[in-house]
């Protein structure tokens, strides 16, 4: 491997802009890599500075079909939701970039990769430990850590006054009043006047949602098709919208799912590095597909299987938040999960309106909910008086335990126990 030729996830703004240039003047051969997972960039704009900035060459990458299939929908899937809130938009994105930077350095026989993301954020962490683990050869080049670099370049004015000298092609010029990051999964926001956690959101921060004053004043009816927890079809039952390919189906989400205002999240979280971040997130498509998702499980999916997967979840959530989608029990996790979405086929009907995606119906050839077993009006072969011994039963550790109350005088309820083999009814579920 040549040690003198890196790989440097680029994105044409300031940052890495600013490092590109730095690396040149250390004496690399810098490989521009540009990753489009769904932002709204003029690519062939930014492969152009990059070349005009120094790099020896550029690669554009599409990876919203990979992004798409192979993160975002698993996730979904996975009931992936970090501290209850949070759906995992950057998390997951920073997985697919990193991987690809590593075939494209394994490629062109570089000995380095490098990245642009600071030392108080979870970016860094997650590029390095998915570097760690594709190629743990490669040499890392993270000047946001470098003592050096730190002290040349102690805020944005000074990267500002670096790229004029140097003549590099930025569109940055003043302070933003915050930072942010998109792709298909959503679009971020930070720092700036969102570092005070009581001041709220500028409405017009936002671009992928509407506020709800703002939303239609008539729902939008959609159907979406899943198999084996994924989504496969997309139908608008208002004017006959259908789609099947992942990326225009997500898409399409986003669009439909913005324009009524759903999947605004506004928190503070806890960062793996130990700081607590302020941070506001548009996911419309991720929250649509997250409740019919979850409205389908509880016609298709096995009680005690989903109780299992839903133990899993907060940590499968955690492993990606914190940056480990490439390791051991990421793959033991996905494993376990991918045996338990088996068979989550079906449709569900759901009304997008004043920020909600409210279910409205589900069908599943594979369901295990027995209408005749279910109902108050038919036996469908369930005895009603086999639930007496199976709540004597079921209550006996609590007879126990309050026949130890009681004998050690700790009781408050003064009610004498229920004599053996008499079960109050109430004739309520």
């Amino acid at each position: 491997m040549d040690r003198k030729k890196v790989v440097l996830a680029y994105s044409g703004g300031l940052d890495t802009a600013c490092i590109l240039k730095v690396l040149t003047q250390r004496g690399y051969d810098v490989i521009a890599y540009v990753a489009n997972v769904g932002q709204q960039e003029d690519f062939d704009d930014v492969a152009r500075r990059a070349i005009e900035t120094g790099a020896s060459a550029v690669h554009v990458e599409d990876l919203r079909r990979e992004f798409v299939t192979d993160f975002i929908f698993p996730a979904i899937a996975g009931n992936a939701i970090y501290e209850n809130r949070y759906l995992l938009g950057t998390a997951l994105a920073r997985p697919v970039i990193a991987k690809r930077q590593v075939e494209i350095a394994l490629e062109e026989g570089a000995g380095a990769v490098a990245h642009g993301a600071t030392g108080k954020g979870n970016d860094q962490v997650r590029f390095e430990l998915a570097f760690a683990a594709l190629a743990p050869r490669l040499e890392v080049i993270a000047p946001w850590k470098e003592p050096d670099f730190l002290e040349r370049f102690q805020g944005r004015r000074d990267l500002l006054d670096y790229a004029r000298e140097h003549r590099i092609p930025v569109e940055a010029s003043v302070e933003k009043p915050y930072s942010s990051d998109e792709n298909l999964m959503h679009r971020s926001y930070e720092a700036g006047s969102l570092e005070d956690p009581s001041v709220a959101p500028d409405e017009e921060m936002f671009k992928l949602t509407r506020g709800l004053a703002d939303t239609p004043d008539t729902p939008t009816h959609i159907e979406i098709e899943f198999r084996d927890a994924s989504p496969v079809r997309v139908r608008n039952l208002d004017d006959g919208t259908e789609l099947t390919d992942p990326v225009e189906l997500f898409d399409y989400l986003n669009e439909v799912g913005g324009k009524h205002g759903i999947g605004r999240v506004d928190m503070v979280e806890n960062r793996f590095v130990g700081i607590k971040s302020r941070g506001v997130y548009e996911t419309p498509g991720g929250t649509v597909l997250h409740h019919a998702l979850r409205d389908l499980e509880g016609l298709a999916m096995d009680r005690e299987v989903l109780r299992l997967r839903d133990m899993l979840s907060p940590r499968f959530a955690e492993i990606i938040y914190n940056g480990f989608w490439f390791s051991p029990e990421m793959d033991f996790i996905q494993a376990a999960f991918r045996q338990s979405e088996q068979l989550i086929d079906g449709t569900v009907r759901l009304e997008l309106f004043r920020g909600h995606a409210t279910p409205k119906g589900r069908t599943s050839p594979t369901a295990l909910y027995d209408q005749d077993l279910s109902s108050m009006d038919v036996s469908g072969g369930y005895d009603q008086q086999d639930a007496a011994g199976f709540i004597r039963i079921s209550g006996l550790r609590l007879r126990a335990h309050k026949l130890i109350l009681r004998k050690t005088g700790e009781a408050t309820d003064e009610t004498p126990p229920l004599e053996h083999g008499v079960i109050p009814t109430d004739g309520g579920d």
